[in-house]
């Protein structure tokens, strides 16, 4: 089981990976800025249907959100265990201020929404992965895979009885940061993202005034 503040940390990383998420959808048109799984059926489908004008985008998400992962990866393995959360966080913040630049900038969604593609990728490496609940990442479909094959291990008394759960609060935490960053684009429109980069910058202080080992562990 993981500790409370683990577990309190991960749950809001992930809820601000659904904010964020959300907010891309919807400057989108329906692609996706960290559920590849979605870009890559898009894409797919593009290039069945012969639609050559469609493969581009989800192309460049796959691509994006690639390239972010290793950078995080990057970030988190040359800084080390003790400062790889704040390294990696303080990625995920920069392509934060750098979207909001590009759209005040007049850039197209399709464009500036490209640059948080790669934060949503980094933020993946914020986090060590230990045990079996994997927090603060930006995809759920492996959580809730394994909050249902936890279940019935559970049932029949081959996990621990309430390790699933867990498995659920960390999709439930991504539906809760997806709902505000709806209610908050109505209100703010792509200026929304002020409130991810606002929590964002809160984790990287936490990390610099704090020993990083004590808040991730």
């Amino acid at each position: 089981m993981k500790t409370t503040p683990q577990l309190s940390h991960g749950l809001l990383l992930t809820a601000a990976a659904g904010f964020t998420d959300v907010i891309g959808f919807i400057e989108l048109s329906g692609h996706y800025i960290s559920f590849m799984s979605g870009n890559t059926t898009q894409l797919g489908d593009a290039i069945g249907t012969g639609d050559w004008s469609g493969i581009l985008l989800p192309a460049l998400l796959l691509l994006l959100f690639f390239v972010g992962s290793a950078i995080g990866a990057y970030v988190a393995i040359f800084t080390g265990p003790s400062w790889a959360a704040c390294a990696t966080t303080g990625v995920v913040l920069v392509s934060l201020i750098a979207t909001l630049i590009l759209a005040y900038l007049g850039a197209a969604p399709d464009q500036f929404m490209l640059v948080l593609a790669a934060g949503a990728g980094a933020q993946n490496a914020i986090l060590p992965a230990a045990g079996s609940v994997r927090l603060g990442i930006t995809f759920v479909t492996g959580t809730l895979f394994a909050a249902g094959q936890d279940f019935a291990r559970a049932t029949l008394g081959q996990a621990p009885r309430w390790r699933w759960a867990q498995h659920l609060l960390v999709w439930a935490s991504l539906l809760f940061g997806a709902l505000l960053g709806t209610l908050a684009y109505g209100a703010l429109g792509i200026g929304s993202l002020l409130v991810t980069a606002a929590l964002y910058a809160v984790f990287v202080v936490a990390f610099l005034r704090g020993k990083p080992e004590d808040v991730i562990n």
